[in-house]
């Protein structure tokens, strides 16, 4: 009886590591890509929905106000205009229309979902929760559209996340996830500086975006699909 224990605990465990080695990423993805950022999200869309305020947003929007100063102001309107309508949404569009150039359909397909899905959901939240800018100061930057979530940090992580999940079984992974990160976090921080956003704004904005390129990519790529992968063919007999 103790044998015959063994030999099943030994057959569930090579069974269990099998499943992990092959699915294992699929798994990762689906907690830290989609229902860990969908409850953050819930969180934060629960407080505004309430109208509650959030703890954290007024003093770090003090913080960013005291840190003003010419050369900051300069870098982050640039930085702020770099990560939307001067850099992501062009790129967003080259991109789509590079991979459906190279014939990269699938891939063209899921950068387009994602990438514009995501413009679209923005448009809808903001819409829903109609929550209004800060209004601790008076930006060099104002903006007139409804402040939750911000677009700004959504696009950029959004593309961040297309490209870094187009690149994962590349040699590019981890030269995108270097180049990307600073560049999402510094689009989020240029709002914050600039007054046009609350911090909850931002964290809102990237973690919807992250579930959702996480929901498109498990569409597009299910089974053991992955972008560049192209299934083997069996000559005929």
């Amino acid at each position: 009886m103790a044998a015959e224990g063994d030999t099943a605990f030994a057959v569930a465990l090579r069974f269990g590591a099998d499943f992990l080695r092959r699915h294992g990423m699929r798994l990762t993805l689906v907690f830290a890509g989609l229902l860990l950022p969908l409850w953050v999200f819930g969180e934060l869309a629960e407080e505004i929905h309430e109208q509650e305020a959030i703890a954290f947003d007024e003093p770090l929007l003090l913080f960013a106000q005291s840190m003003a100063r010419q050369g900051f102001d300069d870098f982050f309107v640039f930085t702020s205009k770099i990560g939307y309508e001067w850099g992501v949404v062009p790129f967003d569009i080259a991109l789509v229309v590079v991979l459906a150039v190279l014939r990269k359909y699938r891939e063209a397909v899921f950068a387009a979902i994602a990438l514009g899905g995501s413009a679209l959901l923005n448009i809808g939240a903001k819409l829903a929760f109609a929550r209004e800018r800060p209004s601790l100061w008076e930006s060099i930057a104002p903006e007139t559209s409804y402040s939750f979530p911000s677009g700004h940090a959504m696009g950029s992580m959004t593309l961040a996340c297309v490209l870094l999940l187009l690149a994962w079984n590349t040699r590019w992974r981890w030269p995108v996830a270097a180049l990307m990160l600073p560049f999402v976090v510094l689009v989020g921080l240029s709002r914050v500086y600039l007054g046009v956003h609350y911090p909850s704004d931002i964290l809102a904005g990237w973690a919807v975006a992250v579930a959702w390129v996480a929901a498109v990519f498990l569409s597009v790529y299910r089974v053991h699909r992955r972008p560049w992968h192209l299934p083997s063919v069996v000559p005929r007999e």
